[in-house]
């Protein structure tokens, strides 16, 4: 694993540069903050009317329409949502400098040839791996974010040197840039929020505060014990990794999770996330996404909703009003 930190890379690549912001959502407002903190010549790129104009400039950018933004830049880098890069992409070619460097913070634009870059243009990767909110309140804090780096095409031989310089400015060096590509970033990625973290997680605590609440169980012990114990092993992890939260918690939960664990994480599960995994390489998900967005999001409004109507959503809500 190759590990680059601020002392490994060299900041005069940016120097004088104009790097134009496309996207002004979590990532964007905070790399964009970031990189006007870091003395980066920043624009936000936003359409006409945009409401976050106001937003922006009340918080320190310049902004200006996005054909100017894009057209004025040396480094374009593209933070909207991943399935409209495609669209997106399309629009602002034309503005494009020749021998501009075209830049994301997911791969999945690149991995499944949502985007094409014109072959005159550097293309690289700096991808934080964490909301854009912890990003920023980390380098306001002194300290940064882990982030992947990878280059995609290198038309002007500077790409490598551009894409370290944007991690360290949006302070990712702080904590450590990895050498990674766009494929390995955008599957990685992509697996662990469907099988692992966002997907598999959550699941695993609804099914069992369900089965707790069907067992006789009160539905507010029971967020209790399945839900609000999760902030605490995640900082556990954090500190310690796996084997010294283990190490760290009580003998009866310690026997628990050593009995309970893999009877409920079993080869079959293992057998799932693999195909999971080999869904991902081949293009479904993307397919998929391109699909709902097409769709105008018509299944996740339906999630949402069935979301905030369960018992568990309500349960939660009530327990917050009584603690303040």
């Amino acid at each position: 694993m190759e590990l680059l930190r601020d002392a490994d890379i060299d900041p005069s690549p940016l120097a004088g540069k104009r790097v134009a912001i496309v996207g002004y959502g979590n990532q964007g407002r905070a790399q964009a903050l970031n990189l006007h903190d870091s003395n980066v010549y920043v624009v936000v790129g936003l359409r006409g009317g945009s409401g976050s104009t106001i937003e922006a400039e009340s918080a320190g950018l310049t902004t200006a329409l996005l054909e100017d933004a894009v057209g004025s830049a040396d480094v374009v880098m593209v933070l909207a949502p991943d399935e409209i890069h495609g669209a997106l992409y399309r629009e602002i070619e034309p503005y494009l400098r020749t021998g501009a460097a075209l830049g994301f913070s997911h791969g999945l634009s690149i991995r499944f040839g949502y985007v094409a870059p014109r072959a005159d243009l550097d293309v690289f990767l700096v991808a934080p791996k964490g909301p854009g909110t912890a990003l920023r309140s980390l380098y306001r804090e002194g300290k940064g974010m882990i982030a992947l780096w990878a280059v995609h095409q290198d038309s002007t031989g500077n790409a490598r040197d551009i894409a370290l310089a944007y991690g360290q400015a949006i302070g990712c060096a702080r904590a450590g840039l990895i050498a990674s590509s766009f494929a390995e970033e955008a599957e990685a990625d992509l697996f662990n929020e469907q099988a692992v973290v966002w997907g598999g997680v959550p699941e695993l605590l609804i099914a069992g505060f369900d089965t707790l609440v069907a067992g006789g169980i009160s539905p507010e012990v029971a967020l209790l014990e399945c839900v609000g114990e999760l902030k605490l092993i995640a900082e556990l992890i954090d500190e310690r990794g796996i084997a010294g939260m283990r190490e760290a918690i009580s003998n009866t939960a310690e026997l628990g999770a050593t009995l309970g664990g893999r009877r409920i994480v079993d080869d079959g599960v293992r057998a799932r996330m693999a195909e999971v995994l080999a869904e991902v390489r081949a293009g479904k998900f993307a397919a998929e996404l391109s699909q709902e967005e097409a769709g105008g999001y018509a299944r996740l409004e339906r999630a949402r909703d069935e979301a905030r109507s369960t018992l568990l959503e309500k349960t939660f809500e009530k327990l917050r009003e009584i603690e303040g």
